[in-house]
């Protein structure tokens, strides 16, 4: 018997069930500090602390706990000692979800939770290939596509970090557009490390290695696809914005363009570029996560799914 629902395997829980499953109520973290983290027009309050971040660290507390004895049960098992290595979060979902700013709150929230803890943060935007390389292989128009990512870089990378050593990786740059030349990005032996990107939970062609198999909690972020297209409108108006007192910044080259010719360009952009990645390679991607947080207008969460 073939399921028609499209969240197999998953707990449906609404928002007010979940906000009941977390007891405290100090949010750690003040209005100011929730303001500096977040993304240019991503919505977030300290209420959405209270009652949907609380109760996910709580969650990932177990989950950080069934880690730390399996590992020393099979240390036991195997006659080894156990190594330290980091717990590593995989966040993913479209451009303009909201990724960054879920990742940059769990990561201060972590680090409040566990208070000797290192919670480090990188972004899989360090792993495409820099735009010469997509240049001369004819895909600049395919960024953010499986194939403009440097994958044996990235794997390499999870594979450094998991066995506990130290790891340098390349940074990339919305202003300029690119990756920074000569500058790195230096992870080491985090005790959480977040890793966020709209590809994280993809298969690799041609690959035995998967990506998910070195988290140990996953999380992807859901949303209406007519939503995210008001999202990345919202953002593509705030970086013109940004743009137009920095020559240097990629999206100074719309700024001279009237805003109905700007903003036709950006969905365009949406349409050939964002919707067919989030469509053909990101949105099939969502079951593989452990939990699915989904979004409705003004970015506000409303349910969240929780594998079973």
């Amino acid at each position: 018997l073939r399921m028609t629902n499209e969240f197999i395997n998953f707990d449906n829980i609404s928002r007010k069930t979940w906000q009941e499953l977390h007891r405290k109520i100090q949010p750690l973290l003040t209005a100011e500090e929730l303001e500096s983290i977040k993304s240019l027009n991503d919505n977030i309050s300290i209420q959405d602390v209270v009652e949907v971040y609380l109760p996910l660290i709580s969650l990932i507390q177990i989950y950080k706990n069934a880690q730390e004895n399996l590992s020393f049960s099979k240390s036991i098992f195997l006659k080894k000692e156990v190594s330290k290595r980091p717990f590593i979060i995989g966040i993913s979902g479209s451009v303009a979800v909201g990724k960054s700013t879920t990742s940059r709150l769990l990561q201060l929230l972590l680090s409040r939770t566990f208070k000797d803890s290192k919670v480090e943060m990188v972004t899989t935007d360090g792993f495409i290939y820099p735009n010469d390389v997509l240049i001369e292989r004819n895909i600049l128009d395919r960024k953010g596509f499986p194939e403009s990512y440097n994958m044996e870089l990235l794997l390499n990378f999870l594979d450094t970090v998991k066995n506990g050593m130290m790891a340098e990786i390349p940074i990339y740059s919305h202003e300029i557009y690119d990756i920074i030349p000569d500058q790195k990005q230096t992870i080491d032996t985090p005790d959480f490390l977040i890793v966020e990107g709209i590809n994280v939970f993809q298969n690799q062609k041609n690959k035995r290695l998967y990506m998910t198999g070195y988290f140990d909690f996953s999380i992807y972020i859901d949303a209406e696809n007519d939503n995210i297209e008001k999202w990345y409108l919202e953002r593509f108006e705030s970086l013109l914005e940004l743009a137009k007192a920095d020559k240097n910044n990629y999206y100074h080259r719309f700024v001279d363009m009237s805003k109905s010719e700007a903003l036709a360009l950006a969905k365009n952009t949406w349409k050939t570029i964002n919707l067919v990645n989030l469509e053909k390679y990101i949105e099939p991607t969502r079951n593989r996560a452990e939990l699915i947080l989904h979004k409705t207008v003004d970015h506000k969460i409303d349910s969240i799914y929780l594998k079973k």
